[in-house]
């Protein structure tokens, strides 16, 4: 394993897994202007580097991330700085390669969001999730808009951004705004087996399911009928199919390299 501290995150490497943990614990990880940069261009580095095949989403110090950090001085007019925030969010979400999000304690604002921004959240039984927006004079933000109602529906979304109240580990997992509650104990061993086999899958196939299932409240069904097919011509372009087909009939376990038959 390499580690790099890039300041405010953590740069952690294991094999083909990276694990980026926000490193401001005196703050539960609530993340200012630097920390917003930091996190943009290591997305943006993950998303370039084809060693990546799994990213690992946490925060230090027993906290996920408590969103904004609104005590942090302010410099000119909103938009442009809530731009620079939007771009981090569409980095996550574009990420073509899978993302776990590893709760503990936690997670509200722009925080939570953070969390379900990534393609499968695990967390510890006393992890706590708030859309505190409203209690702060503020309305939602890092995509929590597009990301509540359709996890939840529009009535839920409506409960949790309209009232701000903290909700519970269990609750959210019932709400399917949580994959799995791990214990405490467990939880690292479990994001490490979930993380190891995602970066063993075939990655072209999956970053492409990732795509149109980020896409599909979007398309009509025709449209999606239509991405699938041309994705699955993409994936017999790779090894990994056939060497799943091969595995399939020798009844052995394939191993996915991602290589392109073409060049």
């Amino acid at each position: 394993m390499s580690t790099v501290d890039s300041g405010t995150v953590v740069v952690d490497r294991r094999g083909p897994v990276l694990t980026l943990t926000l490193n401001r614990p005196e703050r539960k990880n609530a993340i200012d202007g630097p920390t917003w940069g930091c996190l943009f261009d290591e997305l943006r580095a993950a998303e370039l580097d084809e060693g990546v095949r799994a990213v690992v989403l946490t925060g230090a110090g027993g906290d996920f991330c408590a969103g904004a950090d609104l005590s942090a001085g302010r410099d000119g007019h909103p938009l442009p700085r809530m731009h620079r925030i939007n771009d981090v969010a569409l980095a996550l979400h574009e990420l073509s390669k899978p993302v776990i999000a590893k709760v503990r304690g936690v997670a509200v604002g722009a925080g939570w969001n953070l969390a379900l921004g990534c393609d499968l959240v695990v967390s510890s039984p006393d992890a706590r999730f708030s859309q505190i927006f409203a209690k702060r004079g503020l309305s939602l933000d890092f995509g929590g808009s597009w990301l509540l109602p359709r996890v939840v529906g529009l009535q839920q979304a409506k409960r949790l951004a309209l009232l701000g109240e903290i909700i519970g580990a269990e609750e959210a997992r019932e709400l399917g705004l949580v994959t799995w509650v791990k214990d405490d104990g467990e939880l690292d061993g479990v994001v490490d087996d979930l993380a190891d086999r995602l970066a063993a899958g075939a990655s072209v196939a999956i970053s492409q399911s990732k795509a149109m299932l980020n896409a599909a409240g979007q398309q009509t069904f025709r449209e999606a009928l239509e991405g699938e097919a041309r994705a699955q011509s993409i994936n017999f372009a790779t090894a990994d199919a056939p060497a799943a087909f091969r595995a399939f009939k020798s009844k052995t376990e394939p191993e996915f390299t991602g290589e392109w038959l073409i060049d």
